[in-house]
């Protein structure tokens, strides 16, 4: 299956999972590493514009596609998820299950509702699972935001 990662270019070979890591973020505390994609390109483009605190678009973006295998996919039903999931400001209530999820070797990926675009989901990766090696970046090609996503009236 492939799913996509939106990331600017000084980032865009990193697949290590390291700024989720140091940041922290809905689906994993600081300290944990996680690769965070989306299961479509639209989908990548709104999880980046949702953090855009400013009227500028993003500059200098790479549109990733990569590949996962699709026999080692969790997914979190919505309906199993906690009241708080999806609140503007992320809760300990979805850390908690991507901490159980990468103590466990079971599954290189989880598949998890998208807070942003409903019915749209997100897949993160754990960057040190054994099978990391079997994902495969299919395309990394430049990415320019439409400048009517900014526009001002």
């Amino acid at each position: 299956m492939e799913v996509f990662r939106l990331s600017s270019a000084k980032y865009a070979n990193d697949l290590s999972g390291t700024g989720a890591k140091i940041h922290g973020g809905r689906w994993n505390r600081k300290g944990d590493a996680v690769l965070y994609t989306a299961g479509t390109r639209a989908l990548a483009l709104v999880e980046v514009l949702v953090h855009t605190t400013n009227a500028f678009l993003p500059l200098n973006y790479r549109l990733i596609t990569i590949y996962i295998p699709d026999d080692s996919i969790l997914t979190i039903p919505t309906k199993s998820l906690p009241d708080d999931w999806n609140n503007t400001e992320p809760s300990d209530s979805t850390t908690k299950i991507s901490t159980s999820w990468l103590s466990t070797t079971e599954y290189l990926t989880m598949r998890v509702p998208s807070v942003v675009v409903e019915g749209e989901y997100n897949f993160l990766i754990n960057p040190a699972h054994p099978d990391f090696s079997k994902i495969k970046v299919l395309r990394n090609e430049a990415f320019n935001f439409d400048n009517r996503l900014m526009k001002q009236k």
